[in-house]
């Protein structure tokens, strides 16, 4: 039995020390810059993205420093997101994991160049021969994350989303919008152990299926915790899609059905694993976190 929230905070830990090494303060002119970055980046959060692409590795013996690099490289793009997320002209949310926003502590325009020096920085880190000794392998790492972080993913997922303020989204789209701005992330999180272990495409496909399942269950538990939680448990604030009269799962579905509908994605994220055996429990038990989570 795997203790997930142990793993959780192992993991994270692992990531901090490298983010920490790659974002060195500096006395430079651009020092500002940097210290926005290092505070977007380590301030906190479950480093879920990360330990997929960790636990995705262990399934295929990946050497451990090519996954953490990999899964770095995944967290700097996720946290370029939420920089870019937080903007007034996005989202406009003052607190993010408890914390003044980037662009309320360091300005907008700071805040801005912040995220585009993350999301650069995570491709330097793919590209360079330690992430992996074959150069085929870097490319297609590169092209996947660029994918996913593109208009066909993250990007294309926020167009969406801010399309949704003013159109009345119907499930369908709902899906759409949150496996491209959610789900593609996630999606690049889970195939990544693959490419490192030059898996075979069965393997892929299966951590995809689950990837696919997590992801929905995953949104549809912050739209839950949206209406549900707790500003002060939740690190943010609550109520925003209600206020903005944007449709979520949860408005769509209702609470219950919502929790239902988050619990049976994770039980058939899971049921994606059972050709991995005993070695995928990490990515079981990360299934059943997400859905019980409480932030």
């Amino acid at each position: 039995m795997v203790d997930i929230k142990s793993a959780l905070a192992d993991n994270a830990r692992a990531v901090n020390d490298f983010l920490d090494g790659l974002l060195p303060m500096t006395s430079d002119p651009e020092a500002r810059v940097i210290e926005a970055m290092r505070y977007a980046a380590m301030s906190g959060g479950k480093r879920i993205r990360p330990f997929l692409v960790t636990a995705g590795a262990a399934l295929f013996d990946v050497t451990p420093s090519y996954a953490l690099r990999v899964a770095a490289a995944v967290e700097l793009v996720h946290c370029y997101s939420l920089v870019h997320d937080d903007l007034p002209a996005m989202d406009d949310d003052e607190l993010r994991r408890g914390l003044p926003t980037v662009h309320v502590k360091f300005g907008e325009a700071t805040a801005i160049l912040a995220g585009d020096a993350l999301l650069t920085l995570a491709f330097e880190v793919l590209a360079q021969p330690a992430t992996h000794s074959d150069p085929r392998v870097r490319s297609d790492l590169v092209v996947e994350l660029a994918r996913a972080a593109g208009a066909e993913g993250m990007v294309g997922g926020q167009m969406l989303d801010l399309l949704a303020e003013h159109h009345r989204l119907s499930e369908q789209e709902v899906t759409r919008l949150q496996r491209l701005k959610t789900g593609a992330l996630i999606g690049f999180a889970c195939i990544s152990g693959a490419i490192l272990g030059k898996a075979s495409d069965s393997a892929r496909a299966a951590l995809h299926a689950y990837a696919h399942d997590l992801g929905l269950a995953f949104q549809i538990v912050d739209d839950l915790l949206d209406v549900e939680g707790d500003p002060s448990e939740v690190g943010k604030n609550t109520g925003k899609d209600e206020a903005a009269g944007k449709a979520t799962f949860v408005t769509l579905l209702g609470p219950e059905r919502a929790r239902h509908q988050s619990a049976m994605l994770a039980e058939q994220a899971i049921r994606h694993l059972d050709m991995f055996s005993d070695d995928a429990d990490p990515l079981r038990g990360l299934a059943r976190f997400v859905v019980n989570r409480r932030n």
